[in-house]
């Protein structure tokens, strides 16, 4: 018969893995707010600010802090009254009457003030803000980061072989881009603000790439491990945000080592008498290194080259990982095996808690076995 600590032990994997919504009976309430009450109670406390303004003397603002600190901290307390809790207790749980809460109070400080505008303001972002944390720790974002950072360092040897590999095709064009004129044009006179907005949009359109293949990945996975009931639509979907997270990981190794081979190979290769035939300005800042007698230029327009190629060999790679077989079995291979694992210890553990609550309902005093 099952534990409730071998039922943990099963839990606490899925919660290292980013999988936490394979834990059945996983509720916001219980499992994702609750753990994350300390950066909420913080955050409310933070927020009796909303009482205080820059035009008043210091004194006048110490007193409007603590006074705004009475009203929420009062106003946690009255519910704490109405929950049947301690007036000083913290919240043990985070339903919805904690949430509205949360949300509201703050935003009535700055609108006792006639500040409607920034009241407005204080409630949207509280709710922005509850919303992040439902993503973050509902869908096991940081256990999912952190999870793939550890199997980064511990697979770097692999992920270096990965990158060689990958360089041949990709710098096929990728050289052909670097060294065109226009290429240099257009990159070295773009902000960098644009450049960060070339990325996003990039890996957007990558990760879009990758949810459309996703399905039919993870039917053929979980075909092929044949364990345990169907991943509900909700499973699926933390674990198709893990599989975004281990993606975006080794896309980034790809992407950094091309951008720093680029930016190696235009010191060497791209001279300033280049820079000056083809028109084109160092930038906002430029050094120059002299090794071997030869003179060696760094320059911002440089690392924006680098950076742009580096972003469009970052979006070939995404997408040949699940397009083009070499990649394609590389990157799944190591995947299913890791998935087949995970959905091993899922059917156990769902037949363990079917265990569990088969024996705990034969040895209450109702169950069948009461005499």
């Amino acid at each position: 018969m099952g534990t409730p600590a071998e039922l943990e032990r099963y839990e606490q994997r899925f919660r290292r893995a980013g999988l936490p919504l394979f834990i059945e009976d996983f509720s916001p309430t219980h499992d994702i707010f609750t753990r994350a009450t300390p950066v909420l109670v913080l955050v409310f406390l933070a927020e009796m600010i909303g009482a205080t303004d820059l035009n008043w003397p210091v004194w006048q603002n110490v007193l409007a802090a603590l006074v705004g600190l009475a009203v929420l901290v009062g106003g946690f307390g009255l519910l704490n009254g109405v929950r049947g809790r301690p007036f000083w207790s913290l919240p043990t749980r985070f339903g919805i009457p904690e949430l509205a809460v949360f949300v509201l109070l703050p935003a009535l400080l700055p609108l006792v003030q006639g500040q409607v505008r920034q009241a407005l303001g204080v409630a949207a972002g509280n709710l922005v803000f509850v919303g992040v944390v439902y993503v973050v720790v509902g869908y096991g974002l940081i256990a999912t980061t952190y999870w793939g950072l550890r199997r980064l360092v511990g697979e770097f040897a692999s992920s270096v072989a990965s990158l060689v590999r990958a360089l041949p095709l990709l710098l096929v064009f990728s050289l052909v881009l670097f060294v065109n004129t226009e290429m240099w044009q257009v990159f070295a006179g773009m902000p960098i603000e644009f450049i960060l907005l070339s990325v996003i949009a990039f890996t957007l359109l990558s990760t879009l790439f990758l949810l459309i293949r996703l399905p039919k990945e993870l039917d053929e996975i979980e075909r092929d491990a044949g364990s345990g009931p169907p991943l509900r639509r909700i499973q699926r979907v933390n674990l198709s945000i893990g599989l975004v997270v281990r993606q975006w990981m080794q896309v980034l190794v790809v992407s950094a080592g091309v951008g720093l081979f680029f930016v190696a190979f235009g010191m060497i290769g791209i001279s300033e008498s280049i820079y000056e035939n083809w028109g084109i300005s160092p930038g906002g800042w430029s050094y120059s290194i002299d090794l071997l007698g030869h003179p060696l230029l760094i320059s911002a327009s440089l690392v924006k080259v680098a950076s742009g190629i580096a972003n469009f060999t970052g979006l070939y790679y995404s997408i040949a990982l699940l397009t083009d077989a070499t990649y394609r079995t590389e990157f799944l291979d190591h995947l299913s095996a890791e998935l087949r694992d995970l959905f091993t210890a899922r059917a156990e553990y769902l037949e363990l808690r079917r265990t569990t609550s088969a024996a705990q309902v034969s040895q209450s005093p109702s169950g069948p076995m009461a005499k």
